[in-house]
């Protein structure tokens, strides 16, 4: 079947996409100069491929950053069981992702490289070489000229996790012609829940290729142990009460230290681990810290410090340790939440802690995960906290095993039905390469 006819805003962006290499080129140079690009890797962001193209059937699945291709590994994990004979291409635009897959490793058959930037010479080279049976997409990211361009060789065309965020709505509303020209290129979309079906439907998406199949991110595997790490650094905590802030926003950090100041007035050995959304603003962390406590009170995992006695916080600035984190901790507040004047912050996936049987705490803004948190709390499963008097109370009361318990059981029973959205996504994939679903 041929493209459907663009809408005027998406011939005006494919037009200026043909002329772009030069500026890709110059903001990539940039960006690595930043840290923000892989210099070595920076052929791969134009479509020279950094691995020959594996004989049979290839799927190529893409995720923007740590989070996305961090759900498409579980996902990857049982299609590279139980389809030995595919390969798997897995691109990430961001450096993060790619240092992360690293640490952690890829399943059997899986390449990943950095996905191109879009203009049709990268494009079209990026395709060439690979010739992928079929794409799966994590989320949103849609980039008109890749898009086009796969779709245009009838590659079957697949977007999973699907949300659209209230700030993205109001964005997306003024586009809703060319966001829908560009959903109606897939050939199915699964969202995560019924209100983000309907907010697409009005951003223009093609009502009979969507399908509400929850939130991948719940049937994703915890983030992985390490167990040697584990052991030393529970050595040097030892009895110690202790909690978790992850993922946490600069903007949001003041409040988090005030509540575990107000705490250890209650438990004075108490420990906060905090792992700061963004590495880089780890300073920033610092900085909030040390309008609460001393110097002497502080630790950086980058630093290698160690937890002493004196030690009141760990800033835990490291890459993808964040399953280390929460297995040394009880309970843990799901950053990205707590009320901040002048900046919407949005939440974090609890599903991390659940699978893991860490008690959540978490403030009242978490928009993105808003289902998520409202099964948790029809099962009990998680507390919600107002403000740092609220936190810094639950903190103290979560150090109980017999409160943790309750918020627990009803975690665990959200758990358990978590499996459904993996499941779809596995068969939905399936059936595109097993049908040959090639127009």
């Amino acid at each position: 079947m041929p493209l459907p006819p663009a809408p005027a805003l998406i011939r005006a962006y494919l037009a200026f996409a043909a002329v772009s290499a030069p500026l890709w080129r110059l903001a990539l140079a940039r960006r690595a100069r930043r840290g923000k690009e892989d210099p070595a890797r920076l052929p791969e962001r134009f479509g020279h491929a950094g691995h020959p193209r594996p004989m049979g059937q290839l799927v190529w699945l893409h995720g923007v950053s740590v989070g996305e291709t961090a759900v498409l590994l579980t996902l990857l994990d049982r299609l590279s069981q139980e389809r030995p004979d595919t390969h798997f291409l897995l691109t990430s635009v961001t450096r993060a992702a790619a240092d992360a897959l690293g640490m952690r490793g890829l399943p059997a058959r899986v390449i990943h490289q950095f996905a191109p930037v879009d203009c049709p010479q990268a494009v079209n080279r990026f395709l060439d070489h690979w010739r992928p049976d079929a794409m799966v997409l994590s989320e949103m990211d849609l980039w008109p000229c890749l898009l086009a361009a796969t779709r245009a060789r009838a590659t079957p065309m697949l977007i999973l996790n699907a949300h659209v965020t209230e700030r993205r709505y109001r964005r997306r509303r003024r586009f809703r012609a060319a966001n829908g020209w560009l959903m109606n290129l897939f050939d199915a979309i699964h969202v995560q829940d019924a209100r983000s079906r309907d907010l697409f439907l009005d951003l223009g998406a093609p009502a009979h290729k969507m399908q509400v199949t929850g939130l991948l991110k719940a049937a994703s595997a915890p983030p992985p142990d390490l167990p040697q790490a584990r052991a030393q650094i529970g050595a040097q905590i030892g009895a110690r009460p202790r909690w978790l802030a992850a993922s946490t926003k600069t903007a949001e950090e003041p409040q988090l230290f005030q509540a575990h100041a107000s705490a250890r007035a209650q438990m004075p050995d108490l420990l906060m681990i905090v792992a700061p959304r963004q590495m880089a603003q780890a300073d920033a962390t610092q900085a909030a810290a040390l309008a609460r406590f001393t110097r002497q009170q502080i630790a950086r995992r980058s630093l290698g410090d160690a937890i002493t006695a004196d030690t009141a916080v760990y800033i835990a600035d490291t890459l993808g340790e964040m399953g280390l984190w929460y297995r040394l901790a009880p309970v843990a507040y799901t950053g990205n939440s707590m009320p901040v004047a002048g900046t919407p912050l949005t939440g974090k996936n609890p599903f991390e802690a659940t699978a893991l049987g860490v008690m959540i705490l978490h403030g009242p803004h978490v928009g993105n995960f808003r289902e998520a948190y409202a099964r948790l709390h029809a099962e009990g499963g998680a507390l919600e906290v107002a403000d740092a008097a609220a936190m810094a109370q639950a903190v103290v009361s979560a150090q109980d095993a017999a409160f943790r318990a309750p918020f627990l059981a009803g975690a665990a029973r959200v758990q358990a039905d978590t499996m459904q959205p993996l499941d779809r996504a596995f068969s939905a994939i399936c059936t595109m390469l097993d049908t040959g679903a090639r127009r």
